[in-house]
């Protein structure tokens, strides 16, 4: 089965000119020229790939690979006439998987799709998606959403998170969280947990004095809720 490839320019010329190449070396592709065809389509036929110009109408190539990541685990690739290393991290930052600078041949793009996508079928079995509440957790990319907003955590934060959410209602102890998530500097001093936790409630709940998602047992320690 061809895998599906989404291929996003405001240029016609540069876009048909990508197409035909693509679909001679055998993908199923399909293009959009601005930046909601661009979401709509992703959401529709859940593309392997999305090679996504910066600069686009309506809404930056930016805006558009944010929004994807919120919305698809699709590989994107960046394609922009910026050379500047910071606007490269910028991109990489707010998801973009690669990063092509033009002008850039056919042959080079091809090869850094492969690349990615050989990639991607290396995490893609641990990339399962936990569904919790409101809260959408990522365990291959470290990342989490609420309401399809993402939420900044710490590594730590990260990981006592994680550690809850995999089971809830199983009340874990301080010490028990903190062999998950903390160094081990850190494993004699159990206080350490309360004042992780105390962040990690200000990040992901909407009264943090009212828990949903993170309720203390009282004289033993933690467990996930049924969240808001």
């Amino acid at each position: 089965m061809a895998l599906t490839l989404l291929l996003v320019d405001d240029e016609p010329k540069m876009l048909d000119f990508m197409a035909s190449y693509f679909r001679r070396e055998g993908y199923d592709v399909i293009t959009a020229s601005t930046g909601s065809e661009a979401l709509r389509l992703a959401q529709s036929a859940k593309p392997a790939v999305v090679v996504l110009d910066w600069m686009l109408p309506e809404m930056s190539g930016i805006d558009v690979c944010r929004e994807l990541r919120r919305t698809s685990n699709a590989g994107i690739v960046m394609v922009t006439a910026r050379a500047d290393e910071t606007d490269k991290i910028i991109g990489l930052e707010v998801g973009a998987d690669d990063y092509v600078t033009k002008p850039f041949s056919l042959r080079e793009l091809h090869a850094r799709i492969r690349s990615l996508i050989r990639r991607m079928g290396d995490r893609e079995p641990q990339d399962k998606l936990m569904e919790r509440g409101g809260l959408t957790i990522s365990e291959a990319q470290m990342r989490v959403w609420k309401r399809g907003v993402e939420i900044a955590l710490t590594p730590t934060e990260f990981r006592l998170l994680t550690a809850l959410a995999a089971r809830p209602g199983i009340v874990y102890s301080r010490l028990q969280l903190l062999q998950a998530a903390m160094e081990d500097d850190y494993l004699n001093d159990e206080r350490t947990v309360d004042a992780h936790i105390s962040k990690l409630r200000k990040k992901i709940e909407d009264d943090p004095s009212k828990p949903a998602f993170i309720q203390t047992v009282y004289g033993f320690g933690y467990r996930f809720g049924g969240g808001a």
